[in-house]
């Protein structure tokens, strides 16, 4: 198989977690080796993955905005986004911020509050 691979990647077993779509869905997953660029992570299942995911490895405390590459079985490959400018981050915030405001209004509601 051609290695197209920019760096090495480290041979690693990591506890991960994969936030998986807009909502806030998550799944835990291992990964099986990093790099700068790029991880290869496993799942309990890989059906209803997205094609972009963030991963975040609390080993090295950082969240990783990433893109599925390939797919075998329940392993995916995973290419790491180039750094995320500003506009991104604040469109993210935004949304988040929503969410945020939502799920708040939603716990009143439940607690009878509102």
């Amino acid at each position: 198989m051609d290695d197209r691979r920019k760096s090495r990647r480290d041979k690693v077993v990591y506890g991960g977690v994969a936030a998986i779509n807009e909502r806030g869905s998550t799944r835990d997953c291992v990964v099986r080796n990093i790099s700068d660029n790029g991880a290869t992570i496993e799942f309990g299942t890989a059906a209803g993955l997205s094609d972009q995911i963030a991963l975040t490895v609390a080993k090295k405390a950082r969240t990783y905005p990433s893109k599925i590459v390939w797919r075998r079985g329940n392993t995916v490959g995973l290419a790491f986004s180039e750094t995320t400018d500003a506009s991104q981050l604040s469109e993210r915030l935004r949304k988040s911020e929503k969410t945020k405001r939502e799920l708040q209004r939603k716990i009143k509601v439940l607690l009878g509050e509102s």
